[in-house]
């Protein structure tokens, strides 16, 4: 095989892996469509309504005691909650967190309106909430997700380091203050339960949290599918980090999953909302359909025991923001798995380290990926000019595999074996140009993943028209300068060993690229582009060495 006839198989492996991206991304686009305008019809109140409510346990649950939950029968008194990082909406009803804005970030590059994550209303469902859940025979009443809590005011805004939104409930002896304690700069949300048994008996009782969506996301573009749905992290498992599509719940339900730690999230390109309980207790999670294309994924906590004329507290964490790595590290084990590199993951997170470093210089996104690129470039430029030289050469001496084709082309046999005679004779290896390729892909691989899920690419400006190195070029520039680069590159290469079908087709790639890169975000084609460039002026400057003789032996 020579280089050329690599570079064919490369890139027609590539032309299928988008493609079949593109089909994924478009099924379940019409999926989405076909089931929100179903349930578009039902109020989201009405729509979401159950009874079911999970039965406490002590480090561990049957199947049967995990049941379906749904999110809250019905919408109570609206609470606003601002701090600096979040803009909240929160429901008298079960306390749960309707509404989550991101204030940091923009639900367009010039930040007229922050980002919404969370939405009761409309064509996203996506809520997080959380109660107390009691034996079925327990004779003591806990607060559900469905429980009506009393609040003093209806607006509370971070005025110091710290804020703390309490709610309280009451009945048959039993009071509890639900508390959201929210810190300065940090997306981290404590949930705490203090729970006061006045009662003469025991009071027992489990925390339970879940995340409530649909399949619907806003953020989704054609041509670049990332996975949205809930994800499970158990750190004693051998799969750690297990994804749970929206299709595979469909089938399939999880539950009973008890694990020591662990947490349970949803997440979506850039952006995440996570349960983290306790990390040294047996939790039990749970992951499944709520019909009306909604899905849930939770966590149950061990039981707990008040007695008669004490109190006690419950606590959990609750995250809604960014996926960013530093942050996530020191939250929980294994939560910045969340940015999703794939298998390449060991790889990739260098890449973003020394990306991150590089910003930190020059204060640009699209600077830095152009100086990292460069320094990829200078890492692997033996093996790069080992490649071009094997195509150089290969060029050099086209005209004698031209006339070798002419004499010898109808009879294979004897084709291959004069092809091997003038290999051996001009001291050429066909395989010299492919072995440097095949040991830069997985690197180029992995820059791909890191610009692809790193929030910090998000609307973030390079200059001139590209202000958000996230979306697409509005012009178009970037892709058509990579296909005039793409174009270049190929006329550098030799191609005497193809048939004229194969060159024609060879031809066209260009093209086909320029179009699919049209849709592809800003920052992957300034990649594209600066590393087409570099490697245009590597080979450049090798032919012409080896066309004028004087590359030594």
């Amino acid at each position: 095989m020579n280089m050329r006839s690599f570079w064919w198989l490369a890139l027609a492996f590539t032309l299928t892996w988008i493609w079949l991206s593109w089909m994924q991304f478009n099924a379940k686009q019409v999926e989405t469509n076909i089931q929100t305008s179903s349930a578009q019809e039902v109020p989201v109140a009405q729509a979401t309504g159950g009874s079911d409510v999970p039965q406490a346990h002590s480090g561990g649950v049957d199947n049967a005691a995990v049941p379906v939950l749904k999110a809250g029968v019905e919408s109570g008194q609206r609470i606003h909650v601002v701090t600096d990082t979040l803009d909240l909406t929160i429901d008298t009803v079960g306390g749960d967190i309707r509404e989550a804005k991101l204030l940091q970030y923009g639900a367009t590059h010039n930040h007229e309106q922050p980002f919404q994550l969370m939405a009761d209303q409309g064509e996203m469902v996506y809520i997080a909430q959380n109660g107390l859940a009691t034996q079925s025979k327990s004779a003591l009443p806990a607060p559900t997700h469905k429980s009506v809590y009393q609040v003093t005011q209806s607006e509370y805004r971070m005025t110091g380091d710290t804020l703390e939104v309490p709610m309280t409930w009451e009945k048959d002896g039993i009071k509890v203050t639900k508390t959201y304690r929210f810190t300065k700069g940090r997306y981290l949300i404590d949930v705490d339960y203090k729970v006061e048994n006045s009662a003469a008996e025991d009071w027992s009782g489990s925390l339970y949290s879940q995340l409530v969506r649909n399949s619907y996301n806003p953020e989704e573009r054609a041509m670049m599918y990332t996975y949205t749905g809930p994800v499970l992290y158990d750190g004693h498992a051998e799969e750690k980090y297990v994804k749970h599509s929206f299709d595979d719940l469909k089938s399939q339900a999880v539950s009973g999953r008890n694990v020591t730690g662990g947490w349970a999230a949803m997440i979506q390109q850039y952006f995440l909302s996570a349960i983290i309980p306790n990390q040294q207790a047996q939790n039990s999670y749970y992951a499944k359909p709520l019909g009306d294309d909604r899905y849930a994924v939770g966590v149950i906590e061990p039981m707990v025991t008040v007695p008669g004329g004490q109190s006690a507290d419950l606590t959990s964490q609750l995250y809604i923001g960014p996926e960013k790595q530093n942050v996530l590290a020191d939250i929980a084990p294994g939560l910045e798995l969340t940015i999703d590199y794939g298998i390449l993951t060991f790889l990739a997170e260098p890449l973003f380290w020394l990306l991150n470093h590089i910003h930190s210089l020059v204060g640009n996104w699209g600077v830095a990926i152009i100086l990292l690129t460069i320094l990829i470039k200078l890492v692997f430029y033996k093996l790069s000019e080992t490649s071009y030289r094997s195509m150089a050469r290969l060029k050099k001496f086209q005209p004698k595999l031209q006339q070798l084709k002419e004499n010898y082309g109808d009879d294979k046999a004897i084709f291959q074996q004069k092809l091997m005679k003038l290999y051996k004779e001009e001291k050429i290896n066909p395989l010299g140009g492919c072995l440097p390729i095949f040991i830069q892909m997985p690197v180029f691989i992995a820059l791909y993943w890191v610009l692809l899920y790193s929030v910090e690419m998000r609307q973030a400006p390079f200059m001139l028209w590209i202000q958000d190195l996230s979306a697409q070029d509005p012009y178009y520039i970037l892709p058509v300068v990579m296909g005039i680069t793409m174009f270049i590159q190929q006329k550098l290469n030799p191609s005497a060993m193809m048939d004229e079908m194969q060159q024609k087709v060879m031809k066209l790639l260009p093209f086909i690229f320029t179009f699919f890169f049209l849709w592809f975000p800003a920052g992957l084609v300034l990649y594209w582009v600066v590393n087409n460039i570099l490697s245009v002026a590597q080979q450049w400057y090798i032919t012409k060495k080896i066309e004028a003789g004087e590359e030594s032996k």
